[in-house]
């Protein structure tokens, strides 16, 4: 029998290092559900896991689209539905980790997304807009998934207006829940504000320190400043410092500024779903590890 163990939260949270201690616990592989770190190059600025991570844990549903590429929720559910297969067949429970609630909805709780093939023209049309003017028409046409998206992820944003003009109805209209074919258990990380507030800073102070800068000039260099990616959170605005508009103090104080805002619209979106046990962060580390390994394990039993 399929069975799903998410483990899911806004950014920041210590998903991936929970979902890590669980990987570990049930040997078995981590599967990503984080909308840009299924883009290879976009490594420090998507808090992907490094080599030594990788080493320790198989990660998969990383790097597995270019940057260039179009890659959608219908693409992500499909990937993940073979894995999820795959490791049935060997016996063993499949563990989603990430922070994108429509990905871990597509698969987990049995979302259907709208099947628009992309439109070449549509999209040249879009991301020649700016990204206000575009997030303006979107809050017009569909208030629901502008509400959801943030101000500043381009990409999503480009989305739901190709689907709403090209089908004549909001994007948000057309996510029909379908049938899920497999238990799961949905564990959450993340409720207290205070505290991921003060992680949001320190991670973006750790990415600053890795080099993510440089990765972010980088990635300029080699696909152009209007690639849609180097529009979203965090590389908006050290593009926006690279460009000599902010110094790269103010370029970090947004950031954590606008990540508190995503995280914000994260949990407004976690809460609203039903199914999800949050964890007790109060207890701490150790105690943490312990209630997501005992959750686990009685839900594997029965």
């Amino acid at each position: 029998m399929k069975k799903v163990i998410v483990v899911c939260g806004p950014t920041a949270a210590g998903k991936s290092h929970l979902g890590m201690h669980l990987a570990q616990h049930l040997g078995v592989p981590l599967l990503s559900a984080d909308s840009r770190q299924v883009y290879r190059e976009f490594d420090i600025g998507t808090a992907k896991p490094n080599r030594e991570e990788q080493g320790r844990v198989e990660h998969r549903l990383i790097d597995v689209a270019w940057p260039t590429e179009t890659f959608n929720v219908a693409r992500y559910r499909e990937l993940a539905g073979g894995e999820i297969d795959r490791l049935a067949r060997q016996g063993k429970p499949a563990l989603l980790v990430g922070g994108s609630g429509l990905y871990l909805r597509a698969v987990a709780g049995g979302l259907e997304p709208p099947a628009v093939p992309p439109n070449p023209a549509l999209r040249a049309q879009l991301a020649a807009e700016p990204l206000e003017a575009l997030y303006e028409q979107l809050q017009k046409l569909d208030p629901e998934s502008a509400e959801r998206i943030h101000p500043h992820d381009r990409v999503r944003i480009e989305r739901a207006l190709e689907v709403s003009l090209i089908t004549a109805k909001p994007f948000s209209a057309q996510r029909r829940r379908g049938t899920r074919d497999f238990p799961y258990l949905a564990l959450g990380v993340g409720s207290d504000r205070e505290a991921l507030g003060r992680r949001i800073e320190r991670r973006t102070a750790e990415m600053i320190a890795s080099g993510w800068l440089a990765e972010v000039e980088h990635l300029r260099t080699k696909y152009g400043p209007h690639l849609p990616l180097l529009g979203t959170l965090g590389y908006a605005e050290l593009g926006a410092h690279l460009e000599g508009r902010w110094d790269l103090a103010e370029a970090v104080r947004q950031i954590v500024v606008h990540t508190r805002q995503f995280a914000k619209r994260q949990m407004t979106w976690f809460r609203a779903e039903p199914d999800i046990f949050w964890l007790d962060e109060a207890a701490g580390g150790r105690a943490l590890e312990q209630q997501s390994v005992e959750r686990a394990e009685r839900f594997l039993a029965d």
